[in-house]
């Protein structure tokens, strides 16, 4: 059972899943604790979504929307509308002058051997650490380099990352925490 209930310290209006498990319920808004038998009950209802839109009219009528908002839909009705709303990634390709099978040959161009995706600079750096049998810095650097980050950028993730906490550095070696 859902019911939409007000808080009467501030006006905010909330769902609440089944009052008779709990002898509380707290206010989204202020945080004001309330007796759930004393709660008013604007609406109840099984259905988590009934409810929903209930509070959503609740709402609309406080601002004095109610009009409008009755002319919307369901919101069951506008996420199908979503769903179904747009162009697919095909269409909108080659209405932008592209060719969309070249697109998804660079894709997968993109995608490494093993089926992983493409790596941050952070993951490089965290890989180098682990691989590098003595992780200094210059061989960190060395190792991230050859995997496609630029030693500045190898270095700034390095400082960065110790000033994080994510790392430490001890007699000029790096371990990861």
């Amino acid at each position: 059972m859902y019911a939409v209930v007000g808080c009467n310290a501030c006006s905010n209006l909330w769902l609440v899943r089944d009052l008779r498990s709990s002898e509380t319920a707290r206010c989204s808004r202020c945080g004001k604790t309330h007796q759930t038998a004393k709660l008013k009950r604007l609406f109840e209802s099984d259905d988590r979504d009934a409810a929903r839109e209930a509070r959503s009219a609740l709402l609309a009528e406080k601002q004095g929307d109610g009009e409008a908002f009755a002319a919307v839909d369901h919101v069951s009705e506008l996420e199908r509308a979503v769903e179904d709303a747009g162009v697919d990634d095909q269409t909108y390709l080659e209405g932008a002058g592209l060719d969309a099978d070249a697109v998804d040959e660079a894709a997968a161009r993109s995608i490494r051997r093993d089926g992983a995706s493409s790596r941050s600079r952070e993951e490089i750096v965290r890989e180098a650490i682990t691989a590098t049998d003595d992780p200094t810095r210059e061989r960190i650097v060395a190792y991230a380099t050859e995997h496609g980050v630029p030693a500045d950028a190898a270095r700034s993730l390095l400082t960065a990352l110790t000033r994080r906490g994510a790392l430490t550095k001890s007699g000029g070696r790096y371990r990861l925490l």
